[in-house]
């Protein structure tokens, strides 16, 4: 295994936002009030766009509906968000990109900040065994509402890299090459980090530093 292979999943493996989609879900499945909710969810995801997301304040919003119903429920109503919001996201070349690092044996993960019961069931779509995520914590079965551990956003991402690979035995720098994919400015730390730094579809502070960076640029919207 020479190579490490790391995916952002949000506006990078699918051609939209999980997070933001699985609140408008849970709006027209009328599981939470409509209005505000729906309010608050732009707001927030404006905020992740400029860089600016309070990620403890997100999380108390993002997981909240979680800690209000039991997990036969939540799984059920995952199941339909996956038929009917994530794998129309899901381009030909996304799944084409994953599959070939696959192939090619490298260690590949997905790390994103949305919460692991959100990005679970889609790294298993794309047929990644390790995911890196915010972390929903559980309190007999339940969910409580409150992140565990690190969220991975942002410098997070790194450290929660950092410990996955030391729970591995590994280290980043013991691999031929690294890779990571992104398209936000947010995944600055972790692009740094990498020997192969990938803008996908960027926003533009992120195409703007990949070009004077000399990365490679790239766009999954469009058919291999």
């Amino acid at each position: 295994m020479t190579e490490l292979v790391l995916f952002d999943l949000d506006n990078t493996l699918l051609a939209g936002d999980s997070d933001f989609e699985w609140a408008q879900f849970l709006i027209d499945k009328g599981v939470v009030d409509g209005e505000v909710h729906a309010a608050r969810n732009q707001e927030f995801y404006d905020q992740y766009k400029a860089g600016t997301l309070d990620i403890h304040a997100f999380l108390d919003f993002q997981l909240l509906p979680l800690s209000r119903h039991d997990r036969p429920q939540l799984d059920a109503w995952h199941a339909e968000f996956m038929d009917r919001r994530i794998r129309p996201m899901i381009t030909p070349a996304a799944r084409a990109l994953v599959a070939r690092h696959l192939e090619q044996g490298a260690l590949v993960a997905l790390v994103t900040a949305t919460n692991s019961f959100v990005t679970g069931p889609i790294a298993r779509e794309f047929g990644i065994q390790h995911l890196i995520a915010t972390i929903p914590a559980q309190e007999q079965g339940r969910f409580s509402g409150k992140p565990r551990g690190v969220p991975a956003f942002r410098e997070g991402k790194v450290v929660r890299v950092e410990a996955w690979l030391e729970s591995l035995g590994l280290w980043h720098g013991g691999f031929a090459r690294s890779w990571f994919y992104s398209d936000s400015l947010n995944d600055l730390p972790l692009l740094e980090r990498v020997s192969d730094p990938v803008a996908v579809d960027p926003d533009e502070t992120l195409r703007a530093h990949a070009l004077q960076r000399g990365w490679s640029v790239i766009s999954l919207r469009l058919s291999p």
